[in-house]
């Protein structure tokens, strides 16, 4: 079953979403599945140095969400096999959150920049040129809002042109990180050439 469309979700399940994805071990959990494809509470408890029944609990929440499933074939008795479900969210404005959302969501923002900020300095660890693994790109320009609005879409529909999804991946693929921040200058900054790399 695919998970519930995100832009359907009420701000109370928003909530228990930013939630569920905001617990660090959660966090974990999901990583893992995305980068192994399947696990059971116990795979993951020597993975990530937890308790079996604590794995356990974990799975069974990010199951009552829909973001993970049960594989029915592998499973049995008491012993379990998950896997992730596709899922892409794009947190609301801020301003139309309710207070408990917003909290929510900020303390999710928070970890993911601290994963983000870690992924930045293995690249720049691992850079090893133009043609390596790692790739570090910054650059600045002008755009409307429009055009802004138009390049992300692109950026996403490049993604999906020449990223896989784990099942289908070719020989040889890698998971790979990728961010993308567009951040504009405040209003009332010096007019000039735009912030560089």
């Amino acid at each position: 079953m695919p998970a519930p469309d995100p832009t359907e979700l009420t701000s109370l399940e928003r909530t228990a979403l930013y939630k569920s994805l905001g617990n660090p071990l959660r966090r974990r959990i999901l990583d893992y599945l995305g980068r192994h494809g399947e696990a059971n509470s116990t795979v993951l408890a020597k993975e990530l140095g937890e308790s079996s029944g604590t794995t356990s609990y974990h799975l069974r929440k990010l199951a009552e969400q829909q973001l993970i499933a049960e594989i029915p074939e592998k499973s049995g008795g008491r012993e379990r096999w998950w896997r992730a479900l596709p899922f892409s969210h794009t947190t609301p404005d801020p301003a139309t959150m309710t207070p408990d959302e917003y909290v929510a969501a900020e303390r999710l923002a928070h970890l993911k920049i601290e994963v983000d900020t870690e992924l930045y300095r293995r690249a720049h660890r691992e850079y090893t040129g133009p043609e390596g693994w790692a790739q570090v790109f910054r650059s600045g320009t002008w755009m409307t809002k429009g055009e802004l609005l138009d390049f992300v879409r692109e950026y996403q529909a490049l993604l999906d042109r020449y990223g896989h999804p784990r099942e289908a991946a070719p020989e040889g693929a890698r998971p790979v990180n990728v961010r993308l921040y567009a951040v504009p200058e405040s209003v009332g900054e010096p007019e000039g050439e735009p912030a560089g790399p």
